[in-house]
């Protein structure tokens, strides 16, 4: 199911960096913001926030960064990938196709988010790259990968329009919206209930 937005292909060098293995949660929100914009609050803690536009992710990354003292951000698209597939070539993590007690996606007929870590996880120890929420990452939308940056750093120049890309699948998406390689994109202040994101922290150097 490869569309044009996928290509071309081309090698690209990822610098070292730390992924959350779990897609934020509502708890963390919380802990964090002192809120929960999520529509469904009722799942808990351990499920992850959503309802949440790009800028709501900047605003959390910002106030992490602070707090902490370390840097979080979103990842990049390319980081993104390079986590999702862990090293494999094939549409998923987990082979050519997915099946329903691997991912929630409309094939799971669960009909709403579940728990971080339902599922198991891929071989880099990160949960639910495919499917629970769709993740939004650091990088403006481009309609193809030509001149896109080859050294794994989000591309944000030469942007045409204001939206920014989401990766990985929601719990309403077809299995097809789970592949690796898939992506969308949303302006920077939608907000729906398939929609999270996870972060990233940069390492010195």
């Amino acid at each position: 199911e490869r569309s044009n937005a996928e290509g071309p292909q081309r090698r690209v060098s990822v610098a070292k960096f730390a992924m959350g293995r779990y897609e934020v949660t509502q708890g963390q929100w919380k802990a964090l913001m002192g809120d929960n914009p999520s529509y469904f609050s009722q799942c808990g803690d351990t499920c992850p926030v959503e309802n949440v536009s790009w800028d709501m992710a900047q605003e959390f990354v910002k106030k992490l960064s602070a707090k902490t003292g370390q840097k979080y951000r979103l990842p990049s698209e390319a980081e993104w990938e390079y986590a999702a597939r862990a090293g494999t070539t094939t549409a998923h993590a987990f082979g050519a196709t997915l099946v329903a007690s691997q991912a929630n996606s409309s094939e799971s007929k669960i009909g709403k988010t579940v728990k971080v870590g339902s599922y198991a996880a891929n071989d880099f120890g990160l949960s639910d790259m495919h499917g629970n929420v769709w993740e939004w990452v650091q990088d403006c939308w481009h309609e193809t990968y030509e001149n896109a940056p080859i050294n794994g750093e989000s591309w944000e120049t030469n942007c045409k329009e204001a939206r920014r890309v989401l990766r990985g699948g929601s719990w309403v998406s077809d299995p097809g919206n789970l592949r690796s390689a898939d992506r969308n994109r949303y302006t920077p202040g939608n907000r729906d209930y398939g929609t999270g994101f996870r972060i990233a922290r940069t390492f010195s150097l």
